[in-house]
């Protein structure tokens, strides 16, 4: 049997407070003139936070629109941008919710890789390391910190550029970055989390290295959305920690069918990925019975309206897209179903199972 080696991020660091450590963390990494890009979630954009950042000689901050997930041509054009202004940078800074981390995974990528980053949605396609690559979330469940993929909508599917090249080098966790959140979208990547690890630990890849993190993970969650007082600090603490968590449980295993299903959405309709995950994992009874049970509850605990009937007016052609994305996903549905999965989600039970969204 052959054994995975397994990249992991190079260096954490984390509390609260650790933002402040940012400049003294980045100054090894520096190279002559060449600047630090800092990629930030646009919800920043004349927020204090942006006074925080340690700008130094032609470090540029570029803001991120995070309306929508990134795609693979934003991730080329701002590649493209980089390199006509800079030529080379000494790295890519990701501040932000896992779309602002994975941007900047993979224009950390595609400045130093050859073509378009739609050549490298797979697995195992990268071949160069890109420039180093931090990332800081201000958000947490997504697992984005952590991950070895980065989730990009390309022409012609939404699939990560996954590969031992795409983990952050180094990541600073600090709690008080997520402290002011809004309800409904922390609720969600909260919700991705726990998703992660309940599709990690009744997958059939499942192994002690991933049920160490995703019980521990699974068990957060459970304390921050179903424990009873008002949001705390600790709250925060515990979120930021499920999600580095969650993301170790899925990296040495998989995820499972609510991912596979909203990836579909994603391409299709563009549908946010934490927003995504609920609205499946909402009908997912027959797959994850306990789960969606649980599930149902902490959204009725936290007054979250999960959206209905998405896929009501869809054409067949539609439907039919949305289908090949997510069929396409092919290890999500090995650890969700078992070597023959292709006997058990049969293109009419996924049809039926996207008209209930």
């Amino acid at each position: 049997m052959k054994f995975r080696n397994l990249k992991m991020v190079t260096y954490v660091v984390y509390g609260r407070g650790s933002f402040n450590q940012l400049d003294e963390i980045l100054a090894p990494q520096r190279k002559g003139n060449q600047p630090m890009i800092f990629l930030v979630d646009h919800f920043f954009e004349n927020k204090p936070l942006v006074s925080r950042i340690p700008l130094r000689g032609n470090d540029k901050i570029i803001f991120a629109d995070t309306g929508h997930e990134p795609k693979t041509t934003e991730v080329d054009g701002l590649a493209l941008q980089l390199r006509k202004e800079f030529g080379l940078v000494s790295g890519i800074i990701g501040i932000g919710g896992g779309s602002a981390m994975d941007l900047a995974k993979a224009v950390s990528l595609m400045m130093t890789n050859p073509g378009s980053s739609a050549d490298y949605q797979g697995w195992d396609l990268v071949k160069l390391p890109g420039v180093f690559k931090a990332g800081i979330p201000t958000l947490s469940g997504t697992g984005a910190e952590v991950s070895r993929t980065t989730v990009l909508t390309g022409p012609t599917r939404k699939l990560g550029m996954n590969s031992d090249f795409t983990p952050f080098d180094q990541i600073v966790l600090d709690p008080e970055l997520i402290t002011n959140a809004p309800v409904n979208q922390r609720f969600y990547t909260g919700m991705d989390c726990y998703i992660h690890c309940v599709e990690s630990l009744t997958g059939t890849f499942l192994n002690e290295f991933s049920k160490s993190y995703g019980e521990k993970a699974l068990t957060l969650c459970q304390e921050v959305f179903l424990g009873d007082g008002a949001w705390t600090s600790l709250h925060d603490d515990k979120l930021m920690m499920a999600s580095y968590a969650g993301g170790m449980s899925i990296a040495y295993s998989q995820v499972g069918v609510a991912h596979a299903v909203s990836y579909g959405l994603g391409y299709l309709l563009g549908t946010r990925h934490g927003v995504g995950n609920c609205i499946v994992f909402d009908k997912l009874e027959d797959y994850y019975p306990k789960a969606v049970e649980e599930f149902k509850r902490m959204v009725e605990k936290n007054k979250i309206e999960i959206p209905q009937h998405i896929t009501r007016d869809l054409t067949n052609d539609q439907f039919e897209t949305m289908m090949n994305v997510a069929l396409g996903m092919k290890p999500l549905w090995e650890n969700a179903l078992g070597p023959d999965w292709e006997r058990v989600m049969t293109r009419e039970k996924l049809r039926a199972l996207y008209k209930r969204l």
